[in-house]
């Protein structure tokens, strides 16, 4: 991975030279904020950074370009002249990771599609099925993968609800009753089967039909394996209220989701083992450094899953 950093600004007249800071050639390396374990290391031609002096207030900016991308500029709101340097300091890094942030947000955006380009053509149109606990990102890992594959996204439990009248999940198991809603689903990924070129994220539960896997197995079975404590606190944040298998009972909330999550997986576990392909979070979070898989971004875990679906192709 390399990074080039512009030194290239278009400066007004009344910036001086002397107020820009570079680097000489050499290598960037980003460390996360905790335990100090590299993630990145690039090499980068210099860095520059601006401070401007304008009638009594002071604009920060950063620089950044990659081969791929045109040069962007980061500039901080103004602030007063007078911030001590301390105050200074702080504010330059703030400005400057936000923009190597986003310097890696692209970065990983072009991983992404040199990857969906090499595995794609192997795939020979072959739908991909995401499977895992509710919460596990299926819908937003989904979409990353329609998008770099140019497959259409399709999200099961939206289907079921547009095929009986419009109504919610959480509706359909109250009105309906869970079992009207697994042979709704059971329909759906049987007529999903014979399509083609399709990013399916499929309902938390649709692995414990064996009829299911029959179906899904006309396509390749992507299993996102995330830890029930990341889970529950993901649910936990949005609400239970459209988890008709959460929402009930009392207590804190946190506790209750977490008993509940326990037990749902001892149900399904062995089922969601299964699937032709595991991206397991916690093995990526170890990898990374990341101490909360939910540092991990959609795109990074799009990646993997594209990953061992390569090697799953070439077994």
């Amino acid at each position: 991975m390399e990074a080039r950093v512009s030194s290239g600004l278009q400066l007004p007249n009344w910036v001086s030279t002397e107020k820009i800071a570079r680097k000489p050639a050499g290598s960037l390396q980003l460390f996360r904020k905790y335990g100090g374990q590299r993630l990145y290391h690039m090499p980068v031609t210099r860095c520059a950074r601006v401070k401007e002096r304008f009638h009594g207030f002071m604009t920060l900016k950063v620089s950044c370009v990659s081969e791929n991308h045109k040069a962007s500029v980061l500039e901080s709101e103004s602030s007063p002249a007078f911030l001590d340097e301390s105050e200074i300091i702080k504010a330059r890094l703030s400005f400057e990771n936000v923009a190597f942030s986003r310097y890696l947000e692209l970065e990983l955006d072009i991983a992404m599609q040199s990857k969906a380009e090499e595995v794609e053509p192997n795939l020979d149109g072959r739908s991909l099925y995401l499977v895992g606990m509710m919460g596990s990102g299926k819908t937003t890992v989904g979409k990353v993968l329609s998008e770099a594959l140019r497959y259409s996204f399709l999200d099961c439990d939206a289907l079921i609800e547009d095929g009986v009248g419009g109504r919610t999940v959480a509706d359909i198991f109250k009105i309906h009753g869970e079992s009207f809603f697994r042979d709704n689903e059971t329909e759906v990924l049987k007529k999903l089967s014979s399509m083609h070129q399709l990013v399916v994220s499929t309902g938390g539960g649709a692995v414990v039909r064996l009829v299911n896997w029959r179906h899904m197995r006309k396509g390749i079975s992507i299993w996102l394996d995330v830890p029930l404590e990341a889970l529950a606190r993901r649910i936990v944040a949005v609400g239970t209220g459209s988890r008709p298998l959460l929402n009930h009972g009392d207590g804190d909330p946190y506790t209750k989701t977490m008993k509940r999550l326990s037990t749902l997986f001892k149900q399904r576990g062995e089922a969601y083992a299964n699937a032709d392909v595991r991206v397991s979070l916690e093995n990526m979070a170890a990898k990374l450094g990341y101490e909360d898989v939910s540092d991990i971004s959609p795109t990074a875990i799009a990646i993997e899953a594209l990953i061992q679906i390569e090697h799953f192709l070439t077994e």
